[in-house]
């Protein structure tokens, strides 16, 4: 089902792990972001768009995580773009011969017969200095930084006011950064979504609930907290974990635990 979240722009929800789709009408059709994730939910979402009257003309992978780069046959045959870092990565996966096996793994087992994965990951990467999507409608700008993926990008919705935050900023995730790499990168991305909060009416987390304006610099904030906390060694005091998490996603304090172990030297590194 679509849920407009503000004038010309939905969002399209997942039921397993509440990965938002959004999208976004331009002139001619609707601009998908990281559609997903099972089989029945794409084709559910593109019969939402036949009935509306809106042809897919274009995509965009937010980052190249297994639920953020897929796509279904009924969506049609749009260019998908994504950033020069996560088609290079993509690429990369694509290559290796058992990389339908290796994504396999990856999926949850309530929904690995489910998730089609003919169509994942082919995108076509935006030349590095790209400032926003080439497609026929409002501009859509990129906010690429170092963060929670190789190639990660927010996209700005400018005219509409509407931050697709990919996996940043969500009130049921805590943030789940490259622990390979310096916890600060983590911080730079964060720094990037902040520049824009004044033009920011509504945030679309890649997973849960989507957030008014007095939201965006909350869950900044509380992201930016929960990594100094993981950073000092210290235990966060965050709702998305232990006691006050949200039902169904006490799991997510497995997330934390593995990063804090993985920080002290343990490197267990258990992810969603």
């Amino acid at each position: 089902m679509l849920t407009q979240v503000a004038e010309g722009v939905w969002v399209h929800q997942s039921e397993l792990l509440q990965n938002n789709t959004v999208v976004v009408q331009g002139r001619t059709g609707v601009l998908l972001i990281d559609p997903g994730i099972t089989g029945d939910e794409m084709a559910c979402l593109a019969n939402d768009l036949r009935e509306l009257g809106l042809p897919v003309v274009a995509g965009f992978a937010t980052h190249p995580d297994w639920d953020h780069a897929l796509w279904h046959p009924d969506l049609g045959e749009a260019p998908r773009y994504g950033t020069a870092k996560c088609e290079a990565y993509l690429r990369d996966l694509l290559a290796a011969p058992d990389w339908k096996d290796r994504v396999a793994e990856m999926l949850p087992p309530e929904i690995s017969e489910e998730t089609p994965l003919e169509l994942f990951g082919l995108i076509t990467g935006l030349p590095a200095d790209s400032t926003q999507i080439p497609w026929d409608g409002p501009k859509v700008r990129i906010i690429e930084h170092p963060a929670h993926a190789s190639g990660h990008a927010a996209l700005l919705i400018e005219e509409r006011k509407v931050l697709a935050a990919g996996d940043m900023l969500s009130d049921v995730l805590v943030p789940m950064p490259d622990l390979d790499a310096p916890l600060d990168d983590y911080l730079i991305g964060l720094r990037a979504l902040e520049s824009v909060v004044d033009n920011v009416d509504v945030v679309v987390p890649g997973h849960g609930s989507v957030g008014g304006a007095g939201q965006v610099r909350a869950r900044i904030d509380l992201d930016r907290a929960y990594i100094h906390a993981l950073r000092d060694g210290e235990t966060p005091d965050d709702p998305r974990i232990g006691a006050s998490a949200k039902p169904g996603w006490e799991w997510v304090s497995g997330i934390y635990e593995a990063q804090a172990r993985h920080l002290a030297g343990g490197h267990d590194d258990s992810s969603k």
